[in-house]
């Protein structure tokens, strides 16, 4: 029997003041006090007898929210810059037309600004400029669709590697959007493209803890980080890949979430749909810290990125998985969708032949590769919304409630972090 659940501010709890600048919230950003949630205004006595699902973290997604720059074509990126920036080298055009790209988006224009020279502290500066509206637009979203506002939450926690500054992000957006002073914050850095995952379980145990919603966000700027021309590959293929994004999610204890999923669904979403993080499993191989590097530079960050990665990560997919999925009587068969973060080709092919997948397991990682190109953290949870939207089922159907499903993402370390959930749809209720 779960414990009761924490109710909602009351209407005079205070939030976080405009210490920190930000940008200003939408009139009609959230929901109303009155129309949040009945389930967050349970006695205890009401909360006691919630039922919950499988056991794990005890948290359920039930709200996304995803907030991108302008967009433009990858063809257009190799015209306007690229092509240019790599002196019109054949193997870079191959590079570029083989990455399983269509498209990106960026905060920053490269068909008229070129960072390549850009100092650090420039490059953060702009990161400081333009992160807090994007992160700003994927929280209230997120909260919109899970029913809350900003004074509901419990904790925020933001994962980015791609720009720092202090007053941080965590602070800033806590104050525009207000939440309440007391809400908790946690920074995670330089993870890299697998931060989501244990940003997502560290919220999910605040959640478990404390019985109070929590938001993740994951936000990241590559575009900042153009280094300068050269022929080195590595720099080649990362400037292939990588697009800005920011993603942010509304976690709720399993029988509030469970009541609330979907009441404001977005047109990719259907009302209803949920997913429950049942549990999280992490493996980093020693001695392969060199093969995958994000390091600090003078003009700003670059990226290492070697050849291997993906022999490394064969080595790891299937053990891994099958650890994760055997703690819950589980198989890889009976898994119904696949979120795996589209690092590149090569990667996805690694996970698709390892774990002996279907020709169409992975359609929704490549569907993600191809609109929004490799966001790093925030990746892995566009394609988990594509699955909770119906990507990975028959004819665009959603999952059917109780199946589960696995996210899957690898960074720097070499680490790889994968992810049990379960969907989850409230329960039908008679009118009236």
């Amino acid at each position: 029997m779960r414990a009761a659940t924490r109710p909602a501010p009351a209407a005079g709890r205070p939030t976080s003041g405009p210490a920190a600048p930000g940008p200003t919230p939408p009139a009609a950003a959230a929901p109303e006090a009155a129309a949040r949630p009945a389930a967050l205004h349970r006695s205890a006595a009401e909360g006691a007898g919630t039922a919950v699902g499988a056991p794990g973290p005890g948290a359920v997604v039930a709200g996304v929210g995803i907030a991108v720059p302008r967009p433009v074509g990858q063809d257009e990126l190799w015209e306007q810059r690229f092509r240019h920036h790599f002196g019109d080298s054949a193997l870079a055009r191959r590079i570029f037309a083989s990455a399983g790209v269509r498209r990106r988006h960026t905060v920053v224009d490269l068909g008229a600004e070129d960072p390549a020279d850009w100092s650090t502290a420039d490059r953060m500066r702009r990161y400081a400029r333009e992160a807090p509206a994007l992160g700003h637009r994927a929280v209230t979203a997120a909260l919109a669709e899970a029913g809350l506002t900003a004074a509901d939450v419990g904790q925020l926690t933001v994962a980015s590697c791609t720009g720092y500054d202090t007053p941080g992000l965590d602070i800033r957006l806590a104050g525009s959007l207000g939440m309440p002073v007391d809400a908790q914050r946690l920074l995670v850095g330089h993870m890299g493209c697998y931060a989501a995952l244990p940003a997502l379980g560290a919220a999910a145990d605040h959640v478990a803890a404390r019985g109070r919603p929590a938001v993740l966000l994951c936000l990241e700027l590559p575009s900042l980080h153009l280094q300068p021309a050269d022929s080195d590959t590595q720099q080649v293929v990362t400037h292939a890949l990588f697009g800005d994004a920011a993603v942010a999610l509304v976690l709720l204890p399993p029988g509030i979430g469970a009541a609330v999923a979907g009441p404001v669904p977005r047109p990719t979403a259907p009302a209803g749909a949920a997913l429950e993080l049942v549990d999280v499993v992490a493996r980093t191989d020693p001695g392969t810290a060199e093969l995958m590097t994000w390091q600090v530079t003078d003009l700003g960050f670059r990226m290492g990125l070697s050849p291997e990665v993906p022999a490394v990560l064969a080595r790891h997919v299937r053990p891994v998985t099958e650890e994760l999925l055997s703690r819950h009587g589980l198989a890889v068969g009976e898994v119904a969708g696949w979120a795996v973060h589209p690092g590149g080709p090569r990667i996805l092919e690694t996970v698709e032949g390892e774990l002996a997948l279907g020709p169409a397991a992975l359609d929704d990682s490549r569907a993600v590769l191809a609109e929004y190109g490799n966001c790093s953290s925030p990746t892995v949870l566009l394609v988990l919304d594509r699955i909770r939207a119906g990507g990975a089922g028959p004819a665009g159907a959603p999952p059917p409630d109780g199946a589960p499903v696995v996210a899957m993402a690898f960074g720097p370390g070499l680490t790889l972090y994968a992810a049990l959930f379960r969907v989850r749809r409230p329960a039908a209720h008679p009118a009236g």
